[in-house]
């Protein structure tokens, strides 16, 4: 009789494990590359990294930091940084990032609600995180843990703590509710899931050189270094997120593949230095949060009529997955149609539902597998509303088709996805509610060839004689970060709304006159 009292693979199964076997296979190889803001080049192998990311462990060991602990990392995208994650993996702790441009509200809240028992960050960062009372900070530039001028000596590895049943990581989103919300993934999720998907899809493989240009602390960031140090690739992380740097990393580090928003490619495209940089290692652009402009695919093949594109959809809830598109030109997009996020992913079972719940050909997406999050973290009502009989309702409204193509047309959401970033609208109205000048705002995201969508604001003023617009955007940008600043306030006598008092968005956006802010 077989033996079937332990868990099946939850012995040496986590991303740790997955990491620790492409370093026996891979130990001399570059795992990871960085650039920082002056340029200077820094690259570190699959043996260092294990290593480093060994000290990190063992220190948080030493701290009594381990399962059902979380650990963060506030910083901008530098080695120090993933170094860190793998050892808080290692431990057994939970890993989440912390987006270093946060406002000191923005900052507050997130400390307080994920409760790290250590945060590491950068020099210029470390202050700040330390401001929150009660918070153990590390900072990179002074710790011993992760100084890399030899390779460290460690006498025998550290043996990996983490199981596949293990939380990996808390990943902060925005919604439609006024604050972000901890999306909770597990190590199985990626193992058995978005790894797997990522290599079957074509998505990349082992042998790529992955120039990552999403912040770590995104699931587009530290999703993307997940999978590719699970397959023993190389990724290349630049502190200066610029076209014209981004372009040279290509050329220098014979870069595959590289993902971002339309509106970086669109910076790349209008870029001197395209014409005259070496493109052909390039095989992949991958770009998501809105379609792509005709023009930029233009001026890419123009130069590099060699380059697949992806065009892909995910959340961060289906930890990375979701849908994924590849075209040469833009005559391989069914119909024409740049709303095409392509067809779902390995991992990913898919349905489209009508406001009744029936199947539609447009609807509301829903998805389920077993890359689903288990849940948003401290918030069991949301996570009961978002996961209804296993199936994650995702919020958007799309339309399938017969060949199981998806095409991105709205979001039953009032979220915002602007430069790849979600603004959740509510969250921009309250702070411009909170202001005295203003009466009355709604906010919406109107389409935009550089931005997706352009953060709007429609503001009723208390005195329309004396509305301080420069003293509005003045208090946004000092209560929230940038990108969920307005680019446009638009001043209205009146909001529209329905017999039942809510605003009209639809008709916001269909009679809007720009007005620069």
């Amino acid at each position: 009789m077989l033996d079937s009292s332990a868990p099946h693979g939850t012995t040496a199964n986590s991303l740790a494990h997955a990491f620790r076997r492409q370093v026996v296979r891979n130990r001399t190889k570059v795992a990871v590359v960085e650039y920082d803001a002056s340029g200077t080049r820094r690259s570190i192998t699959y043996q260092v990294l294990d290593n480093l990311s060994d000290r990190v462990a063992r220190y948080l060991v030493s701290q009594e930091v381990g399962s059902g602990e979380v650990v963060a990392a506030m910083s901008s995208n530098r080695l120090e940084a993933i170094v860190a994650y793998y050892g808080c993996l290692k431990a057994g702790a939970t890993f989440t990032g912390i987006n270093p441009a946060f406002t000191d509200r923005d900052l507050d809240y997130m400390i307080g609600h994920a409760a790290p028992s250590v945060v590491f960050a950068d020099q210029k960062n470390a202050g700040r995180a330390a401001s929150t009372d009660g918070v153990n900070v590390v900072d990179f530039d002074d710790a011993t843990l992760f100084r890399m001028e030899t390779v460290p000596d460690e006498e025998d590895p550290f043996e990996i703590v983490a199981t596949e049943n293990d939380a990996a990581m808390i990943v902060y989103t925005s919604g439609t509710e006024s604050r972000p919300k901890g999306v909770v993934v597990h190590h199985r999720n990626f193992l058995i899931a978005t790894t797997p998907s990522w290599l079957v899809d074509d998505y990349v493989n082992s042998s790529d050189v992955f120039l990552l240009l999403a912040p770590f602390y995104t699931m587009a960031g530290i999703g993307t270094v997940t999978n590719l140090m699970s397959i023993g690739a190389t990724v290349v992380v630049i502190e200066r997120v610029k076209a014209d740097v981004a372009l040279n990393v290509i050329e220098r580090e014979r870069v595959t593949n590289l993902s971002q928003t339309p509106t970086f490619f669109a910076q790349m495209a209008a870029a001197e230095s395209l014409a005259t940089t070496d493109l052909r290692s390039l095989r992949h652009c991958h770009t998501y949060g809105g379609p792509i402009p005709k023009t930029v695919v233009e001026r890419f093949s123009e130069h590099a009529p060699h380059i697949v594109w992806a065009t892909y959809w995910g959340q961060s809830e289906l930890s990375q997955l979701g849908a994924v598109g590849l075209f040469k030109s833009l005559e391989d997009i069914p119909g024409g149609d740049l709303r095409w996020i392509g067809k779902p992913m390995s991992a990913v079972e898919v349905k489209v539902i009508d406001e009744e719940g029936e199947p539609a050909e447009v609807g509301e997406l829903l998805c389920r597998g077993p890359a689903v999050m288990s849940g948003y973290y401290k918030d069991e009502d949301q996570t009961a509303a978002t996961i209804v009989d296993g199936w994650l309702k995702t919020g958007d409204i799309v339309g399938i088709d017969e060949d199981s193509n998806i095409f991105f047309f709205d979001r039953k959401k009032d979220v915002i996805k602007t430069g790849g970033m979600n603004v959740s609208s509510l969250e921009v109205e309250n702070v411009l509610k909170s202001h005295p000048d203003v009466q009355d705002a709604a906010v919406v995201g109107i389409s935009d060839e550089y931005w997706a969508e352009a953060v709007t604001a429609f503001v009723v003023p208390v005195s329309p004689d004396v509305f301080d617009r420069e003293g509005v955007l003045d208090m946004c940008r000092k209560e929230m970060t940038a990108y969920k600043v307005p680019k446009s306030i638009v001043v209205l006598d009146e909001l529209p709304t329905d017999g039942q008092g809510k605003v009209v968005k639809r008709k916001l956006r269909e009679g809007w006159k720009a007005q620069p802010a």
